[in-house]
């Protein structure tokens, strides 16, 4: 698949937001069924969901909902029944391995092949378990609940984030072991300055996260900015690649590029990961 730059949450009781979200620039919408709906709300909520999904066959964007922990995944599985337009879950509070997998296999027994998993880790116990969770079968990328692991943690980020940023390599390494998509950078809630945002964004993206979790749709823009690979970097990757295409023909294993730089696989790989950054739908 695709890398998404961006993944704007919509609330799943709030109907009329959705085909608004649809039209915006994000290249993936979550649909909340958890925190965003109150317990009251839940069975209209997966009502309202599914008939707008039901209406979504050719959408080109990424749709996922968040689905609740516990007994209520079971409800918010059953009421996504046969939706074909529905890329994956996103897993609320995934606290192990077992957890997902338990997801994975109930997926499994009622006929959803296709269905991918996002586990969403919001817990200290789940960040120590990444390793384990993003080997799961079905998952495509992770995702930190950010504000709940701190609170949990007691962790005050400061505005340079570098409280956090131990909890968020465990999180990038543990899916570049695991071979799945890097995880998209957690939501903010600094929704008024830009800049704030901005800076905040390009550290994720210097940290190894790629794209981000949004919670308005004013924080796109600049999610985008930050993870569109722009035309100088993407003719040096397209170098690259090409240069590695014809020493692959010519049977050498040593990559030396017009400014007699050694390029090796994991330079390689970057420049495939900047190609599909920018290509869209």
């Amino acid at each position: 698949m695709r890398l998404a730059r961006s993944y704007l949450y919509v609330p799943g009781n709030a109907p009329d937001k959705l085909p608004k979200a649809a039209a915006s620039i994000a290249d993936a919408l979550i649909i909340d069924l958890e925190d965003a709906v109150p317990w009251s709300g839940k069975a209209e909520a997966r009502r309202e969901v599914r008939a707008w999904l039901s209406t979504q066959t050719a959408s080109t964007k990424e749709l996922w909902v968040r689905i609740n922990s516990g007994d209520e995944a079971l409800a918010d599985i059953e009421a996504l029944e046969g939706i074909s337009s529905l890329t994956g879950l996103v897993l609320a509070k995934a606290g192990s391995a077992d957890d997902v997998r338990t997801i994975g296999d109930i997926l499994t027994h009622r006929g959803h092949t296709s269905l991918l998993l996002s586990p969403l880790l919001e817990t200290p116990g789940a960040i120590f378990q990444a390793r384990q969770i993003a080997r799961q079968p079905r998952v495509l990328r992770l995702q930190i609940g950010e504000y709940d692991l701190c609170a949990e943690a007691g962790i005050t980020p400061g505005p340079d984030e570098f409280e956090v940023a131990v909890m968020r390599s465990q999180v990038v390494l543990a899916s570049a072991e695991a071979g799945i998509q890097p995880p998209p950078a957690p939501v903010s809630i600094e929704i008024k300055d830009n800049e704030a945002f901005r800076r905040s964004t390009q550290t994720a993206s210097r940290q190894g996260f790629v794209g981000r979790a949004c919670i308005h749709p004013s924080q796109l823009a600049v999610v985008h900015e930050t993870f569109t690979p722009d035309e100088g970097a993407l003719e040096q990757a397209r170098s690259v690649l090409q240069l590695f295409d014809e020493q692959v023909q010519a049977g050498s294993g040593v990559l030396i590029d017009a400014n007699g730089r050694l390029l090796d696989e994991a330079v390689v790989r970057q420049a495939r990961r900047t190609l599909n950054m920018a290509a869209r739908p």
